[in-house]
């Protein structure tokens, strides 16, 4: 068995083990990776939505350049490309 070579995966064994016996053990763990999951998607999706919202703004701010009358060329050239 895996467990009983790694001291590591032997040491997760034990501990599901003894949260397992234990239900309010148990239901304080599935609460906190519960919360951690729902905070990872939180930040994944802001994460998303800001550079949604900046490539959004990037268009509309080069539109609005390109409206003025400056060349794509000198768009890129101001911007360091």
């Amino acid at each position: 068995m895996v467990a009983e070579r790694n001291p590591e995966v032997k040491s997760a064994v034990v501990t599901l083990r003894k949260l397992s016996a234990d239900e309010q053990a148990r239901d304080m763990y599935e609460r906190r990776e519960k919360a951690m999951r729902d905070m990872d998607s939180r930040e994944r999706q802001a994460r998303e939505e800001g550079i949604e919202r900046g490539i959004e703004k990037g268009k509309a701010e080069i539109i609005a350049l390109l409206k003025s009358g400056k060349s794509l060329e000198e768009i890129l050239r101001e911007a360091g490309h």
